[in-house]
């Protein structure tokens, strides 16, 4: 079994010798990624034609430790297209790098991986929102980043991106109109949002005094997770679609005696596992709608 490494950075052969581990024993070649958030695994369950790695016998990858993360990568088809699920991902405060929590976004792209689809369980700030609210991602606020915990630090290896890329447009917006268009049409508009999420690098939830200041700097909901990967793809010129669902308001008043767990967390996502489904299985399906642009590209074929 792997165990958690803290290396600064995972080389580009350690991503190329995973990749063609992937590759040899697996007839699928996606286009499309999921990361399942807590709790949202159950989205890779019923994939057609599926065949599932778990993590600890892939070479290089991290193992999950939380629960509500399976700890599976999951392939299959989705109306006939190719795809991978991430049944777990990886946070900083499992005692991961940076670098290792979004290795798994570097093998997707040199797998050949163009659109990413992140979703994550997350708490509401927003007064609007309400628990079981769906938000799709239009920004987010990296404040991990701010103290210099960022996936990007490091040396750069070109072969995956440039050193200084830009993220004003890092969830693309023809894929969140594709996404506001197809909640419409499933009915789902009254719980349907977009909204500015933000990374804390947990694993407590927020002080009051914390989240007051996150919604004064313009948060719409906070959780642990999802910038890194997110970050990542960008700077490899993948597509990002991401979704998060709101498993709980956050405290903004003294008074209230209402206490976060993730227990619950967990069974919001359950209760919202199914529609969820029936947007990303429509998404998915609808997506070549939306032309792939890769500015930077380094699929595996002509990378190595």
């Amino acid at each position: 079994m792997h165990t958690k490494e803290n290396a600064c950075c995972c080389s580009f052969d350690d991503c190329k010798l995973t990749t063609e581990w992937l590759l040899s024993r697996t007839r699928h070649r996606p286009k499309i990624a999921v990361v399942c958030g807590s709790g949202l695994g159950l989205l890779a369950d019923n994939v057609p034609n599926k065949q599932s790695f778990r993590y600890e016998d892939i070479p290089n990858f991290p193992v999950s430790t939380v629960p509500g993360h399976e700890g599976c990568l999951v392939f299959g088809q989705i109306k006939g297209k190719s795809c991978v699920f991430m049944q777990g991902r990886f946070h900083l405060y499992e005692g991961y790098s940076l670098c290792k929590v979004t290795f798994p976004v570097r093998i997707f792209k040199l797998m050949g991986v163009e659109t990413i689809i992140v979703t994550n369980a997350s708490g509401g700030l927003c007064q609007d929102f309400k628990v079981g609210d769906i938000m799709v991602i239009k920004d987010h606020i990296n404040l991990p980043g701010f103290a210099g915990q960022h996936p990007l630090c490091g040396p750069n290896d070109e072969r995956f991106g440039i050193r200084f890329p830009c993220m004003s447009d890092a969830y693309s917006k023809d894929l969140r109109k594709l996404v506001m268009d197809i909640t419409a049409e499933l009915g789902y508009s009254n719980f349907v949002h977009e909204g500015v999420y933000c990374m804390v690098s947990g694993p407590n939830f927020e002080t009051i005094a914390e989240a007051r200041m996150l919604h004064i700097l313009g948060s719409d909901s906070v959780g642990m997770s999802t910038v890194p990967e997110v970050t990542v793809a960008k700077h490899c010129g993948l597509r990002v679609m991401g979704l998060s669902l709101i498993t709980n308001k956050v405290s903004l008043d003294y008074s209230r005696e209402e206490k976060v767990n993730h227990e619950e967390v967990l069974q919001i996502s359950k209760m919202r596992a199914e529609m969820l489904q029936n947007v990303l299985i429509t998404f998915i399906a609808r997506s070549h709608q939306v032309e792939a642009i890769n500015d930077n590209s380094c699929m595996y074929s002509n990378a190595v």
